[in-house]
C-alpha cells in the first residue's frame, strides 16, 4: 500500500506511515510518500484546491510500476481523492461520494468552539454505501501511465466517518482547522451521514501552534473529544486530521467515548477491499 501525504512535512508522512504500518502489521508493507510542492499543514480551502493535483501526480508514480496493491490519501479533506480513483482506472470516479476537497460548501452550521452552544446540523443527504472499489473499466482507454484494472483508494476523512457513522452512531468531529469547518460540514454532508451528525467542535488556538506543541495538542482535542460527547450527544468522534494521527491513537486510553482514528480505519477499509477481492465478496462498505 502506498500512503499519500497531501502536505509537505516528511516527517509528518513518516508518522502517519508508521501509524498505518501498525495497523496492517506484516501481511500489507506501506511505503510512504510525500507529495512534491505545497504547504506544510492544511489548513484552508485553497491549501486543499492546491494540493489535489499534487495527490494524482503522487499516486500515478506510485502505481506506475505496477507493484501498487492500494492507495491511501492522507489528509482529513480527501483532496484529489475522485480524480485518483478515476485515474486509476482510466475510467468514471466511483465512490460514496463524489466530493473531495474543499469544493461544494453549504455553509456553518453545528460549529462550536469550545465554549460554544450546540446546534442542530439541519441538512439531511442521501444514505451513504459506503466505500466502493473501483471497478474495471469495460470500455475507453486508460489514462495514460496509470494501470488498467482498478486498485482501492481510499481517503482517510471518508473511511474515518463512514466507519464512525455505521449502525446509525450518532458522530461527531474534533479538529484544529476552523477555516475547513465549512468543507468538512459539506463532506459529511455528501456522504450523507448529515441526520447522524452532531457537530464539529474545534480547538482552541492556531493549528501550527498546536501542532509544534504535542502536549498541548492532546489536551485541546481532548477537551474538544469530551465537548462532542457530552454537550452534543456523540457516541463516537472523528479526529479530523492526519498530522493529528498520534494524538488520536493516545485519545483513546484517556476518553470514554469511542475515538475513530482516521489513519486506521482507512486501513482498515483497504482490508476489506482487498479481501473482498481476493474472495470475490461485495465491494460496498
Amino acid at each position: 500500500m502506498v500512503l499519500i501525504n497531501p502536505n509537505s512535512s516528511t516527517a509528518t508522512t513518516a508518522m502517519m506511515t508508521a501509524i498505518a504500518r501498525r495497523t496492517l502489521g506484516p501481511a500489507l508493507p506501506v511505503r510512504g510518500v510525500t507529495v512534491a510542492r505545497g504547504p506544510r499543514m492544511l489548513t484552508d480551502p485553497e491549501a486543499l484546491r492546491a494540493a489535489a493535483p499534487e495527490v494524482l501526480a503522487a499516486g500515478l508514480r506510485a502505481t506506475a510500476g505496477g507493484d501498487c496493491a492500494a492507495l491511501l490519501v492522507a489528509a482529513f479533506g480527501d483532496p484529489g481523492l475522485t480524480a485518483l480513483r478515476a485515474a486509476t482506472t482510466g475510467a468514471g470516479a466511483s465512490g460514496a461520494s463524489g466530493a473531495s476537497g474543499a469544493s461544494g460548501a453549504s455553509g456553518v452550521y453545528g460549529v462550536h468552539g469550545l465554549a460554544g452552544a450546540s446546534g442542530a446540523y439541519g441538512a439531511t443527504g442521501t444514505p451513504a454505501s459506503g466505500i466502493r472499489e473501483v471497478g474495471i473499466p469495460t470500455s475507453g482507454t486508460p489514462t495514460s501511465g496509470a494501470p488498467t484494472s482498478g486498485i482501492p483508494v481510499v481517503g482517510i476523512g471518508e473511511a474515518a466517518l463512514l466507519e464512525a457513522a455505521a449502525g446509525g452512531t450518532p458522530f461527531g468531529i474534533a479538529t484544529t482547522t476552523p477555516l475547513l469547518a465549512d468543507a468538512i460540514h459539506a463532506r459529511v454532508n455528501a456522504l450523507g451521514l448529515a441526520d447522524r451528525y452532531t457537530g464539529l467542535r474545534l480547538t482552541a488556538g492556531a493549528p501550527e501552534r498546536l501542532s509544534a506543541d504535542p502536549e498541548l495538542l492532546l489536551d485541546r482535542l481532548e477537551r474538544a473529544v469530551r465537548a462532542c460527547a457530552e454537550r452534543d450527544g456523540a457516541r463516537a468522534v472523528v479526529i479530523g486530521g492526519g498530522p493529528l494521527g498520534e494524538a488520536a491513537e493516545a485519545l483513546h486510553a484517556r476518553c470514554a467515548v469511542r475515538v475513530v482514528a482516521p489513519i486506521p480505519a482507512a486501513c482498515r477499509a483497504i482490508t476489506r477491499l482487498l479481501t473482498d477481492r481476493r474472495t470475490g465478496g461485495p465491494t460496498v462498505r
